[in-house]
C-alpha cells in the first residue's frame, strides 16, 4: 500500500467538498463530492501515490468549479505536480463548455502525450463513471440516458476510444484496465440495442 500523507489528503479533501458543496451528480440527488471521494480511493487502493490521490479528488475542479483561477488556487495549495495532473485531466477550462463531441475528441487528442499519472487518475475517474452508468441502468432503464448530453451509441463509442487509449498509452495498471474492460463489455449490452 502506498504511503498517503494524511496530512496532505486531509487538506485536499476538506477543500475539494468545498469546492463542491452545491454540485450533483447528473440528475440525481447524490452530491457529486462522492464520486471524486471514490476516484480518489481507486488511485490509493491500486498504489497511487498522495499526488495522484489529491489529483484525484480534483480532476473536475477546474471544468466544473472556476476555471484557471481554481487551477491557479489548486497549485498554490497543493503544488505545480497537482496542478499538472489536474490540466491534463481536464477537457475544457471555458464557461459555456464547448459542444460534447468536440471535448471529448480534443479530451482523446491530448491523451497521447499526457503523463502516466493523469492517465491512470483518468482511468480511476472513467472507471467509476462506467460503474455507476451500469449500476444506474440497473435500477432506473432507459431513462438514465436522459441525464447525458449524448446519446448512448456515442456514450459508448467514446468509452471504448478511451479504452483503446489507456491499452496503448498507460504502461502499468493491468488490473484496473481489465476492470475497464469488463464494464465496457457491460455498457455494450444496455446501449446496443439502442444503436
Amino acid at each position: 500500500m502506498p504511503n498517503i500523507n494524511k496530512y496532505k489528503y486531509l487538506k485536499a479533501l476538506n477543500y475539494t467538498y468545498k469546492l463542491h458543496y452545491n454540485q450533483f451528480r447528473k440528475k440525481t440527488n447524490i452530491p457529486y463530492f462522492f464520486h471524486l471521494s471514490a476516484v480518489s480511493n481507486l488511485i490509493i487502493e491500486n498504489g497511487g501515490t498522495t499526488i495522484e490521490a489529491i489529483a484525484g479528488l480534483l480532476h473536475d475542479a477546474v471544468e466544473d468549479q472556476g476555471g484557471q483561477k481554481t487551477l491557479k488556487e489548486i497549485s498554490k495549495k497543493f503544488g505545480k505536480k497537482v496542478e499538472k495532473i489536474v490540466l491534463e485531466c481536464t477537457d475544457t477550462d471555458v464557461d459555456p463548455k464547448p459542444p460534447w463531441e468536440q471535448r471529448k475528441l480534443d479530451y482523446l487528442k491530448e491523451m497521447k502525450s499526457a503523463s502516466q499519472s493523469a492517465l491512470f487518475v483518468s482511468l480511476c475517474d472513467k472507471l467509476h463513471n462506467l460503474t455507476s452508468i451500469i449500476e444506474d441502468y440497473k435500477k432506473i432503464k432507459n431513462k438514465l440516458w436522459k441525464r447525458f448530453n449524448a446519446p448512448p451509441k456515442k456514450l459508448f463509442w467514446y468509452y471504448e476510444q478511451l479504452y483503446f487509449n489507456y491499452k496503448k498509452y498507460l504502461k502499468k495498471h493491468q488490473i484496473l484496465k481489465t476492470k475497464y474492460l469488463i464494464a465496457l463489455k457491460d455498457m455494450r449490452t444496455i446501449t446496443l440495442p439502442l444503436a
